[in-house]
């Protein structure tokens, strides 16, 4: 009996002393809740989240807290005046370069693009994990630029600098031109000081040759001399509802051919030629040489069928600017067209935007002090191809003559200097001689007359010429192709070959192996009506000029 009376003792302590831990479990419970509804709120200070220190944990002092803070988001930023802060003075502009494809140099994403502007490297977003923030902690450069809309930013601070020192780096990275500078484009004799103290011209500075983008250098060249179709493509707001990159592309490369706040006296057409090997699927790339005069063709058809919606019988710039009319008369019972079975001459009315002239067969013979003869021939013997008199034989297209019955405001003439065989491309090195000046058409061809009866406007001046050096295939000593450009408003001629501009007095460019030309007529010439236009004139972009079907 004893022994149970002590078991039971032993029970009822051990449930008393269980009875106890619970009650001290609880109480520590509650304790530690009424801590934790005691504890204030973390405060957030302009975007800034505080977390917690190890420091303030153990009781020491926290001003001797270090630590970066981090933005809690990108999408909105505080505003801040320039001299508020302290990293505007590290922009390096000598480094800047907006010629080549606005990519992540890192992810290669297009997407959300940022420049830093003090090495000019591009990055991707500018959030925690990005590249831009990743680079602004490693390398100390703080002060980015976003490239679609052009505001600056301040990594990894993440707020907007907002001052008028950057509008000059917003004025290379997307120039843009008023009415009234495009207006005075052809009266403004002066020069532009690059950053390196070197003076350009705006409109005629050097395009970089990345390999073998030559002969696209000198048609954008030549294009950038024509005034209708300059002024046009300054103006984006003239083409907005354009989706076409091609477009887009070339009126970005006028407006930096033309920027007057430029920092270096050249420019890269970078982003001009892979949208030109995009919409030409390869036909045009930088690394092959190819012909300017096919390019020009290529080109302005691509231009007016994006800029009219691909609907060919409508007026566009280029069509108000470089098309002409053909009258084409093929003889009966000739070539194996429509002509071969008809009984009557056929006679039909072609539009054009390039006319071909034929050169001279090169003398087979040595003179007598066994040195080769360079034959000489007037521009006018060339154009008297389309007086309406002279018969072309082709065996395809049969034997058949051109007049002209409209003359463009801009003429485009081609010297057929090259013949291609199943082996070679050989080239014709006749001289044509040719004025610079005063180009009147009246005496190679008869000149159609205008609705009050009397004749056109038909005196030219010479505005561009390029000019084809070495053998035929082959680059001796870099670019073959090379343009003579006329500055109307010094009355001076350069000659531009890449990136070299060089002033060149007008009798070396009368002297020169002409390949291809461009005159602008000294009057306005009628644009035609709103008639619509007879038989075949709906093809007004035909990729080949009117008379190429002659033989070469």
């Amino acid at each position: 009996e004893q022994q149970q009376e002590q078991q039971q003792e032993q029970q009822e302590q051990q449930q008393q002393q269980n009875q106890q831990q619970q009650q001290q479990q609880q109480q520590q419970q509650q304790q530690q809740q009424g801590a934790a509804q005691q504890e204030p709120d973390q405060q957030r200070e302009d975007g800034i989240a505080k977390q917690p220190d190890e420091k303030q944990q153990l009781g020491e002092d926290d001003e001797d807290d270090e630590r970066i803070p981090m933005p809690l988001s990108t999408t909105r930023s505080a505003v801040k005046r320039g001299h508020e802060c302290p990293y505007l003075d590290t922009i390096l502009r000598q480094n800047l370069d907006f010629d080549f494809e606005k990519c992540c140099s890192v992810s290669l994403s297009p997407i959300n693009v940022y420049v830093c502007l003090v090495c000019g490297k591009y990055f991707q977003g500018r959030g925690l994990s990005t590249q831009a923030y990743t680079h602004s902690l490693e390398t100390s450069h703080h002060m980015f630029m976003k490239l679609d809309n052009g505001k600056v930013y301040c990594l990894p601070d993440n707020y907007e600098v907002a001052d008028r020192s950057l509008d000059d780096i917003r004025a290379v990275l997307n120039p843009t031109f008023t009415r009234e500078l495009v207006s005075r484009l052809n009266a403004d004799v002066s020069w532009v000081r690059a950053l390196d103290g070197s003076e350009f011209m705006p409109g005629l500075v050097g395009l970089n040759n990345m390999k073998a983008n030559d002969y696209a250098n000198a048609v954008v060249q030549v294009l950038a001399r024509v005034n209708p179709i300059r002024d046009f493509f300054l103006m984006p707001a003239n083409y907005a509802g354009c989706r076409s990159l091609l477009v887009a592309r070339f009126g970005e490369l006028l407006r930096k051919l033309w920027n007057r706040q430029a920092f270096k006296g050249q420019v890269s057409p970078h982003e001009f030629m892979q949208a030109v090997m995009a919409a030409s699927k390869r036909r045009f790339t930088i690394d092959q040489q190819s012909d300017p005069v096919e390019f020009w063709s290529w080109l302005l058809n691509a231009l007016h069928m994006d800029l009219t919606g691909g609907k060919p019988r409508k007026r566009s710039i280029i069509t108000d600017t470089f098309q002409g009319e053909l009258e084409v008369t093929t003889l009966a019972g000739t070539g194996k067209g429509k002509a071969a079975t008809a009984t009557e001459d056929v006679v039909e009315r072609l539009p054009f935007l390039l006319m071909g002239l034929e050169l001279p067969a090169t003398p087979l013979f040595k003179d007598a002090l066994e040195k080769n003869i360079i034959p000489q021939v007037p521009i006018f013997a060339c154009l008297s191809k389309f007086d309406g008199s002279a018969i072309n034989d082709d065996i395809r297209q049969g034997r058949r003559k051109f007049r002209v019955t409209r003359l463009p405001n801009f003429l485009a003439l081609q010297f057929r200097r090259f013949t291609k065989n199943n082996f070679f491309i050989e080239k014709n090195p006749t001289l044509v001689t040719f004025p610079v000046k005063n180009l009147e058409l009246r005496d190679a061809l008869p000149v159609p007359n205008g609705p009050d009866g009397q004749p056109l406007p038909s005196k030219y001046d010479l505005i561009a010429n390029v000019v084809h050096e070495g053998k035929a295939g082959q680059q001796t000593g870099g670019a073959p192709y090379k343009v003579h450009i006329q500055r109307s408003v010094e009355k001076t001629w350069y000659e531009v070959q890449d990136l070299v501009v060089l002033d060149v007095l007008p009798q070396m460019v009368a002297l020169s192996e002409a390949y291809f030309q461009v005159y602008q007529c000294q009057q306005q010439q009628p644009l035609p009506g709103s008639a619509k236009p007879k038989q075949q004139q709906g093809k007004a972009v035909k990729a080949k000029p009117a008379a190429a079907a002659q033989p070469s």
